[in-house]
């Protein structure tokens, strides 16, 4: 006061202007006030309609922490609870949205969500009540926020999930070719090694073994000794292929873990299947199976040749079996089909024609992407009936029927079929394929014949028509399309090749296949040739792999940069090799490997497939430069991932 007597002396003018401006505040800031209180009186009278005494005495130290808001979300009330238990500052009068991350106006009745707030986890459920007038118009709502705390219940959910039983299931991959050769007490003494390498590795982690026959084994994990296994990533599969027989054959397992079930049943139900992946993608890994979910560790070793064709004899037996009783036969394969995709289709049609001639056989292939037309040509201009064996996919979908057999080859991947419209309607399905299982794996077939271990498609139809009674002899021009299936997937008889891929070649051969004239139909045109260069030239190298981007996108784009990628991993210093091109949806990838580097592993964290030596992958609505950068991403984490 002495100090505004002052002012007043020193400036009459100012100090009056000073006290008008502090009576405005004074009577804004009571306004407010009175405002707020009315409100909050307003909710105290209805509650005294409501309530009694000791109902709102209850409410007040009601231990569960509680408040009231608005209808704009204004705090108008909480508890003593609230204020001890949640938020110890004073919160009356600020929106809730200022303290906790919910939208009041969105979910007042529905709210129930557990949210983080200062360390703790609150569970916060919502009721809400309105007035309405006579007209039935909303005149005043009022929402109550009740707040559990959830933290030591979570908690305790952690601990229990932690010790939730899963089931494992294990088998040895290739069990008659390490003890098909030894002696009997050489076969015991590997078995008890692979048993203690097992017993040792699961007693460390507190699992429970038992041997269900002499390649199979059954555990009982928990939830904390799977995680740790996985954090080790699976050092099991390692000490196992560790354990040599000879110089030829080293052993490897497949692992199949089912998490999660809601009983152990189902639990053990998801370990066979994930086993059954396992094994499908070429064994030597763990596949983890929880809901609908894979998991993948391991499976950097390439498949195992068996020389056990037993099974190939009795899928053939099967195949002719089914066929049999068909009404007609549809042949499909992948999109953008190859050589060893139509190679495949066109032997096992011929075959086929033969055994059923008053059956009809037809091959699903878009020929306008198909990248094998000089197979399709030559069947063509040679052999009568051969123009109309090709038909396209739409074609081929008004062809099937409840008692349509549908033969895929060359892929299990249902997103890439050629005709996925085909395959929803088709009743009997067969899989003859050589590439890993996917995730998206065709899961209906009547019979699966999935050996990655093969070079190619080709190859295991080979194999099958060598074994189907009724066929004396092919047309030499289907067993030269098979002869090109086999020689596109080995480049040459160089990469994947093994016993059975030259013992294919030698039938084909005793068949009529032609050298020469399969040779020629690889040849290229001069741009095809100079496109693959500036391809080659322009490669870089990145930690052991070699990388080209063809940023000009051409007609013959995808049958260059899967040459180029073939052509790459001569260079020296490059274990794989990637040529990234662009395409009309974004972009797609080649690798090749010598199998050094598991390219199909490299590929899967990138949406696509393949197998060991060569798989590709597309991507869609990116540039060149931004499917490098997913490369590189997919190749450092493969490294880390092997170290």
């Amino acid at each position: 006061m002495v100090s505004a007597f002052a002012v007043r002396k020193t400036d009459e003018r100012f100090f009056w202007i000073l006290i008008i401006i502090t009576s405005v505040a004074c009577i804004v800031f009571m306004a407010v006030y009175i405002l707020i209180r009315q409100d909050f009186h307003r909710f105290v009278a209805d509650s005294d309609v409501k309530w009694g005494l000791i109902e709102r005495d209850s409410l007040y130290r009601f231990p569960a922490p509680a408040l009231v808001a608005d209808a704009d979300g204004i705090i108008i009330w909480y508890n003593i609870a609230f204020s001890e238990k949640v938020l110890s500052d004073d919160a009356f009068g600020f929106p809730v949205s200022r303290f906790f991350d919910i939208d009041l106006e969105r979910s007042r009745n529905a709210l129930n969500t557990v949210i983080e707030y200062n360390s703790s986890n609150l569970r916060i459920r919502a009721v809400t009540s309105e007035k309405t007038d006579s007209n039935n118009e909303v005149t005043s709502k009022l929402t109550m926020l009740y707040f559990e705390d959830m933290s030591e219940e979570l908690e305790l959910k952690a601990e229990n999930d932690l010790l939730r039983t899963n089931i494992m299931l294990i088998a040895i991959d290739n069990s008659d070719e390490l003890l098909g050769h030894e002696r009997e007490s050489e076969k015991q003494n590997l078995l008890i090694k692979i048993d203690q390498v097992l017993e040792e590795y699961f007693e460390k982690y507190g699992g429970v073994m038992r041997k269900t026959s002499a390649d199979r084994y059954i555990i009982v994990v928990s939830e904390h000794d799977l995680s740790d296994m996985k954090s080790d990533k699976f050092g099991l599969l390692d000490n196992i292929r560790n354990l040599f027989s000879g110089e030829k054959y080293y052993a490897s397992i497949s692992v199949g873990v089912g998490k999660n079930g809601i009983s152990i049943a189902d639990s053990e139900a998801d370990a066979r299947q994930a086993l059954d992946m396992a094994q499908g993608r070429g064994g030597d890994q763990v596949v983890i199976k929880s809901g609908t979910d894979y998991e993948f560790f391991g499976g950097l070793s390439g498949g195992t040749e068996k020389n056990n064709k037993v099974r190939t004899r009795m899928i053939a037996n099967s195949l002719i079996s089914i066929a049999g009783t068909s009404d007609s036969i549809i042949i499909m394969g992948h999109k953008y089909s190859d050589m060893d995709c139509i190679g495949a289709a066109a032997g096992l049609a011929g075959a086929l024609r033969i055994a059923y001639p008053e059956t009809e056989i037809k091959i699903c292939a878009d020929l306008s992407q198909s990248l094998a037309m000089p197979i399709v040509n030559r069947l063509i201009e040679n052999i009568p009936e051969a123009e109309s064996l090709f038909i396209p996919p739409d074609e081929a979908e008004a062809l099937v029927t409840d008692a349509s057999l549908l033969i895929i080859v060359d892929t299990n991947n249902k997103d890439i079929l050629e005709s996925p419209e085909s395959y929803a309607l088709a009743k009997k399905v067969i899989v003859i394929d050589h590439h890993r299982q996917t995730t998206h794996y065709v899961d209906n077939a009547l019979l699966f014949h999935i050996e990655t271990y093969a070079s190619s498609a080709s190859e295991i139809v080979t194999e099958i028509i060598a074994y189907i009674n009724d066929i004396k002899k092919i047309s030499s021009y289907y067993a030269d399309a098979l002869l090109a299936g086999i020689m596109l997937d080995t480049k040459n008889f160089i990469m994947k090749t093994g016993a059975r891929t030259f013992e294919a070649a030698a039938f084909l051969k005793k068949l009529g296949a032609d050298t020469v004239a399969v040779k020629k139909l690889f040849a290229d045109d001069f741009e095809s040739i100079k496109k693959r260069s500036k391809l080659v030239a322009s490669a870089e190298i990145y930690k052991r792999c070699a990388i080209s981007v063809d940023n000009n996108p051409g007609k013959d784009s995808r049958i260059a940069s899967s040459q180029a990628a073939d052509e790459m991993l001569g260079i020296n210093g490059a274990d794989a090799s990637f040529v990234v091109f662009k395409t009309n949806a974004g972009c797609s990838i080649s690798a090749r490997s010598f199998g050094a580097i598991n390219v199909q592993i490299i590929m899967e964290k990138l949406g696509g497939g393949g197998h060991h030596t060569m798989a590709a992958t597309q991507l869609t609505g990116v540039t060149p430069s931004e499917a490098k950068t997913k490369l590189t991403a997919a190749i450092d984490e493969y490294i880390e991932n092997s170290t």
